[in-house]
């Protein structure tokens, strides 16, 4: 059965959107990508339904989100992507760069209704990350990207990336134990 391009955003805009949004944390940058994406497919109709319309258009649409983190990296000062000014994160390490109390284990919740509470306010604190912070640890440790294809991907060194996941993992941490 062919898929017709005119019925891809009624079929699968709401869920490219909501793909976009919980990479970008933007509701314009991920209507703008949403947009690029079904204009790209429509323009360049290289679909040979050998997968799903909605798994190629998502194929799309990670390389327009790829696109607009680059730019949002490149146009980011240095200086906002520290978590909080007055963040310091030698507090969770003694004196010997040990833990100073180790991270608890997170149980992986059973409870759907747990989980969604824990998937909620992880969105809190992700949200409360500074956005390159956010993205690095999507493309990471949700996305599970390697570390040289995120290097591409930003343009940055890999001692920067790690710097940066570093930030966002005690962040996350921090946030997390204040919160759930």
């Amino acid at each position: 059965m062919k898929t017709n391009p005119h019925d891809w955003l009624n079929e699968h805009g709401d869920y490219l959107y909501r793909f976009a949004l919980a990479r970008l944390r933007d509701q314009h940058q991920a209507e703008d990508v949403v947009q690029e994406t079904l204009l790209a497919a429509i323009k360049n109709p290289n679909f040979s339904e050998q997968s799903s319309a909605r798994t190629w258009l998502t194929g799309i649409l990670k390389h327009k989100i790829i696109d607009c983190m680059r730019k949002q990296v490149r146009e980011t000062p240095a200086s906002q992507l520290m978590i909080d000014e007055d963040a310091n994160m030698d507090e969770f390490f003694d004196e010997t760069g040990h833990w100073a109390e180790k991270p608890q284990a997170w149980d992986v919740p059973q409870d759907a209704l747990q989980q969604k509470q824990f998937l909620k306010i992880l969105q809190q604190c992700m949200d409360r990350l500074p956005q390159k912070l956010a993205a690095i640890f999507a493309m990471r440790d949700v996305d599970e990207m390697e570390n040289d294809e995120i290097c591409k991907v930003l343009e940055i060194t890999t001692t920067n990336a790690w710097v940066m996941l570093y930030r966002a993992r005690m962040g996350l941490r921090k946030c997390l134990e204040m919160h759930w």
